[in-house]
């Protein structure tokens, strides 16, 4: 934050930057979009520098792995996220947007119509490429956004909101309509700004978004932990469920959306696991079994009896691992696997490989998560991944918006309604006018 102002006054300019930005038409926020990436690109040198010092310093710190890999953001990354931030530019526009049209009476007519939310708030975690995407969702959507990222990510969040904010001054919109806070201080009085903020998203451990919950009048989106299962049927093809568990686990362990539990039918689990078990090894996971699951491992010819594999506890199915690490689980049917899922689990994202219809269309219906999945990995819940360009993070509340947070899940809506004089007092009593109610 600029010490020069407080925190009221920058959230007092947030709120004004944003209703320009939001009287913008989609024209001109898509040239604010654009003038973003292409300051992103000129500041590309300054913001690989700055992620290299808050890399050098993480590592000092002794930071986990998981945090150091959505710590990272080279040149590649970089780029990619530039690609993003067009795609969002060339999404269709969400504000302004007519969900209703209906005559109520001659001469009566109602329209609900999109708009922005107006100020968010956002407090994320480790990942400097979240900057990127949240500031360009919230410009694209007319949002003006006050960002807290975390305290090693400083650095390269404060080279990528300074680009952000000469891309926006570059195309006439106030550089005040994206700020950025650095101090953990910042974050309780952020949450007492109840008349200048309308939203806080935040992106952390289920402790910390139940303490927003529990300290802000202000709504809040929760983004809690990423608990997600993987569930191999009785009916599940071996080789293709083999492939799932490892991309679901190995191909990014410190996503949110990364396996933390594979749980497998009884009647399968001789022929699954020892394969599942040398694929995962093979991607270096460690894998911690129940008893069912290490009696079948420890004497499958080729895996090394117990190499690579722990004991797990009670504790192990509420973990979130964000790393090479598997909890592994054999239950005896799909109810079982439902109702495991649906007590440990953290409502992001499950899945279940099986040939057997049936048993596909009973777990979809019945696992109470944002994301539920027929034969495909988990690591595709994701904002760019469903074709929202990014995502502001994953809500895994049950009220909408749900799942990966894009452009529509930060836009409102206004009922409009135009008549010629009418009166309630005409459609009451004895004589009342009738409605026609007739969408046009």
């Amino acid at each position: 934050m600029n010490q020069s102002h407080s925190l009221l006054e920058l959230a007092q300019q947030a709120r004004g930057a944003a209703a320009h930005l939001a009287g913008l038409d989609g024209a001109g926020r898509r040239r604010a979009v654009e003038e973003v990436a292409q300051a992103l690109e000129a500041a590309a040198p300054d913001i690989v520098a700055a992620n290299r010092a808050d890399l050098a310093a993480a590592e000092r710190e002794g930071i986990s792995k998981a945090l150091y890999a959505r710590l990272i953001l080279d040149q590649d990354k970089l780029q990619a996220e530039i690609a993003g931030v067009r795609n969002v530019g060339r999404l269709p526009d969400p504000v302004g947007r007519v969900e209703i049209h209906r005559e109520l009476d001659t001469g009566l007519v109602l329209k609900k119509v999109t708009c922005p939310v107006g100020v968010l708030g956002i407090i994320f975690e480790s990942r400097p490429d979240a900057a990127i995407q949240i500031s360009t969702l919230a410009i694209m959507s007319g949002n003006g956004a006050i960002l807290k990222g975390g305290r090693e990510s400083e650095q390269s969040c404060r080279a990528i909101i300074h680009a952000v904010q000469a891309g926006l001054a570059a195309a006439g919109v106030s550089p005040a309509a994206v700020q950025l806070l650095t101090t953990r201080e910042e974050i309780a009085e952020l949450l007492r700004l109840d008349a200048y903020v309308d939203l806080i998203i935040p992106r952390g451990s289920n402790s910390f978004v139940r303490y927003v919950q529990e300290n802000t009048r202000i709504p809040v989106l929760g983004h809690a932990d990423g608990l997600c299962h993987l569930y191999v049927d009785q009916a599940a093809d071996v080789d293709r469920a083999v492939r799932l568990a490892v991309d679901s686990k190995a191909q990014y362990p410190a996503a949110c959306n990364a396996i933390e539990t594979l749980l497998v039918h009884r009647e399968i689990a001789a022929g699954f696991l020892p394969a599942a078990a040398a694929a995962l090894r093979a991607a270096g996971v460690v894998l911690r079994v129940d008893g069912t699951a290490r009696q079948i491992l420890r004497t499958a010819p080729g895996l090394g009896g117990d190499a690579d594999m722990e004991d797990a506890t009670d504790a192990d199915w509420s973990a979130e691992y964000l790393d090479l690490v598997l909890g592994v689980k054999v239950v005896a049917s799909l109810e079982e696997a439902i109702a495991h899922i649906n007590r440990y689990g953290s409502r992001h994202t499950d899945s279940i490989a099986t040939e057997d219809p049936a048993a596909a269309a009973e777990f979809l219906s019945r696992v109470d998560s944002a994301g539920v999945y027929h034969n495909a990995s988990t690591r595709f819940a994701d904002g760019f991944r469903y074709g929202f360009g990014a995502e502001v993070g994953i809500s895994t509340q049950k009220m909408p918006p749900r799942g990966p947070v894009g452009l529509d899940g930060l836009v409102t809506y206004k009922y409009f309604l135009s008549g010629s004089g009418q009166v309630v007092a005409d459609y009451s009593g004895p004589n009342a006018r009738p409605f026609t109610h007739r969408d046009l």
